[in-house]
């Protein structure tokens, strides 16, 4: 932390990290609990996700209906996000209307109301929105992938859930996850903007240091090996378009290796923007976009890179060309990795690629709603000295590092390779 930051524990166990920001009159409030798909068993998934969406569904404070206008009426915005490992409230405003924020986040921490309707009301929603989702090919193959790429971990699962456990879970069960996890001993607060620390942590504490601490469940890191063999997984369906799908076990974001392995992700495929509200780069530099795009053989070429708690998957995510086939794009691919395995790429390709992941990374961490993201989200893993390292341990990163984890992570026998068929419509096959 640097003089402007604070880091602090309430007596009731919420951490708050608050970053004096002077540049202009705004304050960004984050609000995040450890709690995600991850913490979801069978039987239960998508509940943490269902969490979120009653949040928003009134307090005896603060009524349905009535939050949104609150906030646009200040000026502010605000939105929620569920993950894998923590789900997140956020809210930017005005300066000088930021108490309201801390009123409104105080309040459904323990609060919320949970109605009966209210909960029928989203279940439908949810279930709708899976149901929309299963019409889009990328989608769909995105989940077989993800579930076979862990024989038993809780990243297997999607989180929104499944249709089955949507329509089983209950109104006390989503109660009672929220009152296991809304505690202020499982959340963290960051806040970030134009205000004076000993005034925001008076505020801070007027709302939210008399709440009481809950029992937890303790977290136990989860691990699995990798895949004992290559998994090859075909879907067919509506659409003239094909897609492929590589997903390679990543390291964990708090690993010594998830840096270089940031490098080589930038090197291959083009660097992967961590942070929701951050911009993108073009990847036309990149490894595959010229083995792939330039020479016909795939329309785009993506990365998928994720920060998590446990060791998660690098999806590689492919819109194959209508006149090539998915065999001819993955012999492409392959020819890409085994030269990253057994050639050591010059220095100056390596300091393109760090450059590159360095400057999403700083692109992504300049306003302020960003760097209260960043102070909680990096919290979430690992901890703010991960982000404050970053660009430093990025730029130390050498060519041995990049081919160490190419041998290491990119094992053709322990992936897991999606491809999408399209078929044709009933009433249009020639």
């Amino acid at each position: 932390m640097t003089q402007d930051d604070t880091k602090i524990q309430l007596s009731n166990g919420l951490w708050v990290m608050l970053k004096e920001i002077h540049t202009a009159p705004l304050i960004s409030h984050w609000i995040w609990y450890r709690v995600g798909s991850r913490n979801e068993s069978t039987g239960e998934t998508g509940i943490s996700h269902w969490v979120e969406h009653m949040q928003f569904k009134g307090t005896p404070s603060f009524p349905a209906g009535v939050l949104d206008k609150a906030i646009s009426r200040d000026g502010g915005v605000w939105n929620a996000f569920t993950y894998l490992d923590w789900t997140t409230y956020f809210e930017t405003m005005p300066a000088d209307k930021i108490e309201l924020c801390l009123q409104l986040e105080a309040d459904r921490m323990c609060n919320s109301l949970f109605d009966p309707t209210e909960v029928e009301s989203e279940r439908t929603v949810i279930i709708s929105e899976l149901e929309g989702s299963e019409n889009e090919p990328r989608v769909r193959l995105s989940r077989v992938v993800q579930r076979s790429s862990f024989h038993h971990h809780p990243y297997r699962n999607q989180i929104i859930g499944s249709l089955d456990d949507l329509d089983t879970i209950t109104r006390d069960d989503l109660f009672a996850h929220y009152r296991q996890y809304y505690v202020p001993n499982n959340a963290l607060l960051s806040i970030a903007g134009d205000f004076h620390t000993d005034e925001m942590l008076a505020l801070v504490r007027k709302y939210y240091e008399n709440i009481p601490m809950g029992d937890v469940p303790s977290y136990k890191p989860m691990s699995e090996s990798f895949l004992e063999s290559q998994k090859i997984l075909e879907l067919r369906g509506p659409g003239e378009t094909m897609y492929l799908k590589i997903a390679y076990r990543s390291p964990a974001a708090s690993h010594d290796d998830f840096f270089a392995y940031t490098v080589l992700d930038s090197l291959l495929t083009g660097p992967t923007n961590l942070n929701m509200f951050g911009g993108g780069i073009s990847n036309k530099t990149s490894r595959l976009y010229r083995a792939l795009v330039e020479k016909e053989l795939a329309i785009s070429v993506n990365g998928g890179l994720q920060a998590t708690i446990d060791p998660f998957i690098d999806e590689i995510a492919i819109t194959v060309h209508p006149n090539q086939n998915p065999e001819v794009v993955l012999r492409a691919v392959d020819q890409e990795i085994d030269y990253l395995q057994n050639t050591l790429v010059s220095e100056d390709e390596i300091a393109r690629a760090a450059k590159q992941a360095r400057a999403l990374f700083v692109y992504g961490s300049e306003n302020i709603s960003n760097q209260a993201f960043w102070m909680g989200f990096s919290e979430m893993f690992d901890s703010y000295a991960w982000f404050q390292s970053y660009v430093d341990r990025i730029a130390a990163i050498t060519p041995q590092d990049v081919q160490r984890i190419a041998q290491t992570y990119f094992r053709p026998s322990s992936r897991v390779i999606g491809v999408y068929l399209p078929e044709p419509e009933k009433g249009k096959e020639e």
